[in-house]
């Protein structure tokens, strides 16, 4: 199995290269480089934020004029005969959202940059709300009813948006599975990897990767996927409705505690973090475009805006209008970035372990092992440190598995793109399970596939450079629906609202609600 394992890790050695070079184009140019600030931004980073500043600006700033409406439409109770509700599709966005990049990503972003890339983080954070409202709202106007669920999400939007061609929605379907399928097997590997410690902090034993307990933790893994993913969508929603806010709440009280028994350096937080988002030190790397590119990037990985990749969950919504669901997308970059990330901003930046005696030991050390660092820095030598260390690999778990049942719920959804036969959406769900047991015989042979990981870096930034153009594309629809909205003058929305004749689902949402009020 080892060998097999090394010999799929060589064939992948090809992309690592490629996609470093993509994400990093046109920084790794000499010409280019010299540029101050600009040369050290990629234009990936440039689209993206651009595109975000752009999208705010046109929609008069809606992240932030329409954030109480939001908050009441994740709290308003309805009856969801068809689809998932607003809020169960909140949390499924959020499932995908906040993942393990949550405290690796940060952490990695603080200990290149300095604190100041946290500050760039939210900035980037602020207008990417804009940019996930935008692709929420085509995902809505585009949807399409499948029994008692909706599919949508950048396929179907692209292909509508692209000249209705069906090789457009397959290729975009592609893309994402294969995007999908390279990511399952980190999740996987994180999830056993994570349990393997929290069983190892609860019985101050250490386990073999290949014991009897890893096997055994591996196989409820890989069942209790099975059963989640055999049930479809509303299945799916149902755990993420149940996990995301437990996670998100232990998670944020764990780091609260932790903030308040060390209240006296949150001073130096804000200090570090503000000071270094204009004024980087040597050791961060000196240069004020690394710390910009450090804090932009690992937002934007973070919460996904822009990627089109969380699209799904905000099509499968049951919503009143279109505009509704890209409200509650904008709220879930800001969890996500603004809150959840901010938790482990708080941790690393206040333990500013890159300072203290051990600080060469910590800046060898990987992102993870950073960040327990840090936990036990502002925990010295107490029980306290044990149950914090415990409570956030469990969070870093519970962050893995809720990625990984998202991503198998979304490449579902996208393959109803290719074809909606029960047979081949079961073959996509035995595929997904089957990479995700990948990832996690690999960390039972004690091996990570790291040129596998940055095959799904690849796929990142592909989709990235295929969504942001057809965001434009379909803006003056999103406009215009937006308009709407803000008119709330009772009128349905239909197709002929945005221009168009191909808003199925909303066409016949307006005739049922209409003969159901002359009824």
């Amino acid at each position: 199995m080892k060998t097999i394992i090394e010999f799929i890790n060589n064939c992948f050695a090809f992309f690592e290269p490629l996609s470093n070079f993509i994400w990093e184009f046109p920084t790794n140019f000499g010409w280019y480089a010299k540029i101050p600030i600009l040369g050290s931004l990629p234009f990936a980073i440039i689209l993206l934020v651009g595109s975000g500043v752009y999208f705010s600006f046109k929609l008069g700033f809606i992240q932030v004029t329409y954030f109480k409406k939001g908050i009441r439409v994740l709290t308003e109770k309805r009856n969801v005969k068809t689809g998932i509700s607003p809020l169960a599709a909140f949390f499924l966005s959020t499932a995908m959202r906040v993942g393990p990049g949550n405290i690796l990503g940060v952490t990695g972003a603080i200990a290149v940059g300095g604190p100041g890339a946290l500050f760039w983080m939210w900035i980037s954070a602020f207008f990417g709300m804009a940019t996930a409202y935008m692709e929420a709202v085509l995902a809505q106007i585009f949807k399409e009813k499948k029994d008692d669920e909706y599919v949508g999400g950048l396929p179907f939007y692209g292909r509508k948006l692209l000249g209705n061609k069906a090789w457009v929605g397959i290729s975009l379907s592609v893309l994402y599975i294969l995007y999908a399928f390279c990511c399952l097997p980190a999740q996987g590997f994180n999830v056993v990897s994570s349990l393997g410690r929290l069983g190892e902090i609860a019985t101050g034993k250490t386990f073999a990767a290949q014991s009897v307990f890893y096997y055994i933790i591996s196989i409820v893994i890989v069942i209790a996927t099975a059963v989640i993913a055999f049930g479809g969508i509303k299945k799916v929603s149902k755990i993420t409705d149940k996990m995301v806010p437990v996670m998100a709440v232990v998670y944020i009280v764990t780091v609260s505690v932790l903030v308040v028994v060390n209240i006296n350096r949150i001073p130096f937080f804000f200090k570090s973090v503000f000071g270094g988002a204009f004024r980087p030190k040597a050791f961060f790397g000196g240069a004020f475009g690394i710390v910009l590119a450090q804090g932009v990037k690992r937002g934007l990985m973070s919460n996904e805006a822009g990627q089109g990749t969380i699209t799904m969950s905000a099509a499968a919504a049951d919503a009143k209008h279109p505009c509704e669901q890209g409200i509650v997308a904008s709220l879930g970059v800001f969890l996500d970035t603004i809150v959840i990330c901010t938790m482990t901003g708080f941790v690393v930046v206040m333990a500013h372990s890159w300072m203290g005696p051990n600080a060469a030991a910590w800046t060898e050390m990987d992102k993870l092992p950073k960040f327990t660092a840090s936990i036990a820095e502002l925990t010295p030598g107490t029980a306290f440190n044990a149950v914090v260390t415990f409570l956030v690999t469990l969070c870093f778990c519970l962050f893995a598995y809720t990625t990984l049942l998202g991503m198998v719920s979304f490449s579902e959804i996208v393959a109803n793109r290719i074809n909606k036969s029960k047979r081949f959406i079961n073959v996509i769900r035995v595929l997904a399970l089957f990479t995700m047991a990948f990832g996690i015989l690999c960390n039972i042979a004690g091996l990570e596939l790291g040129n596998l990981w940055a095959f799904s870096d690849l796929g990142n930034i592909l989709i990235v450079l295929a969504n942001i153009p057809i965001l434009y594309v379909g803006s003056k629809y999103v406009f215009k629906a937006t308009r709407h909205y803000k008119k709330n003058d009772a009128t349905p929305f239909t197709s002929s609202t945005v221009g168009r004749n191909d808003c199925t689902y909303w066409d016949d949402k307006a005739i049922e609600d209409r003969q159901e009020n002359q009824g």
